[in-house]
C-alpha cells in the first residue's frame, strides 16, 4: 500500500470564509515574517456624469514603484511596497502591514475615452480618472 500525505486543507475553496481566514492566520504565524507576500490594495470606483474615477489606497509606496497601464479595455495597476530592513529595530512586536508586489485588473467599459486617462498620486492615494466619450455623456 502506498503512503499518501494527508492534507486536510488542500482544497480550501469549498470551506467557509471563517475557516479560510483561520488557515491564513496560522500560515502567517508559521511563515517567515521578513519575506514579502502578495497583498491587494483597497480600491473605490465611482462614476459621475462625465467620468469614472478609480481610487486606490497605496500608503508608503513611491510613485516610481507604481505602474499604470491601459490596454485592450483593461486598466492594470501594479506596484510594490518594499520591506525596509533596519538592523537597529530587530524587535518587532507586531507586523500587520503586508509587503511585496500587487496587481489589480479592471475591465473598462467601451464608453471610456482611453486616450485621455489621467492619474495623480497624493498622500498615499492613487486617483485614476477615466473620462467618458462624448457619446456616453448625458444630453439635455
Amino acid at each position: 500500500m502506498p503512503i499518501v500525505k494527508y492534507t486536510p486543507f488542500a482544497d480550501t475553496e469549498d470551506f467557509p470564509v471563517g475557516l479560510r481566514l483561520f488557515q491564513d492566520s496560522i500560515n502567517r504565524l508559521f511563515s517567515d515574517q521578513t519575506t514579502a507576500r502578495p497583498w491587494t490594495p483597497a480600491v473605490d470606483i465611482l462614476e459621475t456624469e462625465n467620468e469614472l474615477v478609480v481610487k486606490a489606497d497605496l500608503p508608503g509606496i513611491d510613485m516610481k514603484d507604481i505602474d499604470i497601464q491601459m490596454e485592450n479595455g483593461t486598466l492594470t495597476l501594479k506596484g510594490e511596497r518594499k520591506f525596509e530592513k533596519d538592523e537597529k529595530n530587530k524587535g518587532f512586536h507586531r507586523m500587520e502591514r503586508s509587503y511585496g508586489s500587487f496587481v489589480r485588473y479592471f475591465t473598462v467599459p467601451e464608453t471610456v475615452d482611453t486616450e485621455h486617462v489621467k492619474a495623480e498620486y497624493n498622500a498615499g492615494v492613487l486617483t485614476v480618472t477615466l473620462p467618458k466619450k462624448e457619446i456616453a455623456k448625458p444630453k439635455a
